[in-house]
């Protein structure tokens, strides 16, 4: 502790920084959204502090206000993200993902939602089904794929909100939903069976489901899915035949995960 104390004293230790990450830690599931004055109490700075500290947070894409209140932003996960990237903790997926692409013949990816899309965290390839190239990394709307549909299905309100308020809806397809009608009513249906099904929606002649990957305390925080040639793969063989090992390989990552870190 008097080491800790020493170094905080030293031409070393940037004050800044530190004041910056706690504001970050000041929103939590139980603040989610915070004004200047709810920031200043919770970290115990003054307004002005915490004023400057929240515009500067927005100003890096971290956060963002509407009418004087603060949240964060997806673009905050790149945070954990750069943690989780160096420790390899995807590559605890790869086995389980092989597996079940050898068990189907198709292509399988998991991804994160990265504010109004998704991004690719793993992917094992099979036959290229796709005209968009895809790999770690690639971003996708969220609205018009099987993944997205299950990260939107499990947001909170007030962050669905937020993400219909930003996402453009549009169409790349004739089955794409473009409104905000058409995806709420297809999001309460995956919440209710808990999993996604995405018929053509992004690209012609490519249909996919996707199922959640959890945290410990049952949270999804991830989706992998599985994408398939709609001449060649029915949509009964995806629900009947590869739905039930998409969701065992699914249940293998969320435990492996749990096991290596919490979320």
């Amino acid at each position: 502790m008097e080491e800790s104390n020493n170094f905080k004293k030293s031409q070393d230790y940037i004050q800044s920084l530190e004041k910056g990450l706690n504001v970050i830690k000041a929103f939590s599931e139980e603040t989610p959204t915070l004004t200047i004055s709810e920031t200043a109490k919770i970290t115990g700075y003054s307004r002005p502090t915490a004023r400057r500290i929240l515009l500067t947070l927005e100003h890096l894409g971290f956060a963002e206000s509407r009418n004087g209140v603060f949240s964060l932003t997806a673009h905050t996960l790149t945070l954990g993200y750069a943690y989780l990237s160096t420790q390899n903790i995807w590559n605890i997926a790869h086995p389980f993902m092989r597996e079940f692409v050898e068990q189907t013949g198709e292509s399988s990816s998991i991804a994160v939602l990265d504010g109004t899309d998704i991004i690719y965290v793993a992917r094992v390839p099979t036959k290229r089904i796709m005209t968009i190239t895809l790999n770690v990394g690639s971003r996708l709307p969220a609205y018009a794929t099987s993944m997205g549909h299950v990260l939107l299905a499990n947001l909170s309100k007030v962050e669905f909100d937020r993400y219909l308020e930003d996402a453009a809806f549009d169409k790349y397809t004739d089955n794409t939903l473009t409104t905000k009608e058409e995806l709420t009513e297809e999001l309460e249906k995956v919440r209710k069976r808990g999993w996604a099904g995405v018929e053509q929606q992004l690209e012609e002649g490519l249909r996919s489901i996707a199922v959640p990957i959890k945290n410990a305390e049952g949270k999804a925080f991830a989706a992998i899915n599985c994408s398939a040639h709609a001449g060649r793969i029915g949509k009964e063989t995806l629900t009947e035949d590869y739905l039930p090992l998409l969701q065992k390989a699914a249940d293998k990552i969320s435990k492996g995960l749990a096991g290596f870190s919490r979320f």
